[in-house]
């Protein structure tokens, strides 16, 4: 839902960097994988504000391997496809890292609840991004820089690096925040599906 208000203000971070870095695309992604899975490494051992660094660190890379390939035009499929699922190992690492680090029966439930609701929501876009495309009304017909069109929802990347910084700042308050976001990204899936329903049926 704020994805479209953030990208005017990365593409002024961005542009600039993307304009020197003479490397790789895939490597800024594997680079930010890496400090992705890190993070998850140290929130399993109880290191939150380390984690956190480095949860920023693969928030910023991810955004940058985009804008080097558009900067190089090097844009590629598989580029794309890399990064988004790099991107969902790191989604859900990070919360399993946390639950290893004050683990409770509630928690473990909570956390469950959380990765279903997204392995729903994964399937919810995934799929209906791939009907878009076929229909022509994908990624080029909305002008996104994205390889394929992602739909609008509530929850989208913005939502989600906004609850896993709070999940690394605030631990102690996992289960509330664990299961507001579960909350929510099942609302998202219900909205999606009402949204495909207009548009698609």
């Amino acid at each position: 839902m704020l994805d479209q208000y953030a990208r005017l203000p990365k593409k002024y971070l961005y542009e600039p960097i993307s304009r020197r870095w003479k490397v790789s695309p895939n490597v800024v992604s594997a680079a930010g994988f890496a400090a992705g899975m890190t993070s998850a490494a140290l929130a399993a051992v109880g290191l939150y504000p380390a984690a956190f660094a480095l949860w920023g660190l693969n928030r910023l890379l991810d955004g940058l391997d985009g804008e080097i390939a558009r900067a190089q035009n090097s844009q590629s499929d598989f580029g794309g496809y890399l990064d988004i699922v790099l991107d969902f190992i790191v989604y859900t690492a990070i919360p399993i890292g946390l639950v290893f680090s004050q683990p409770s029966p509630t928690l473990w439930l909570l956390l469950a609840l959380l990765l279903g609701s997204f392995f729903v929501n994964a399937a919810s876009l995934m799929y209906l991004a791939a009907i878009l495309e076929k229909r022509d009304r994908g990624a080029a017909f909305n002008k996104e820089k994205t390889s394929v069109t992602m739909p609008p929802g509530l929850i989208e990347g913005a939502e989600t690096v906004i609850f896993y910084s709070l999940f690394l700042l605030y631990p102690g308050r996992l289960e509330t925040l664990f299961g507001l976001m579960a909350f929510l990204v099942s609302a998202n899936i219900i909205w999606r599906l009402q949204w495909a329903y207009r548009q698609i049926r």
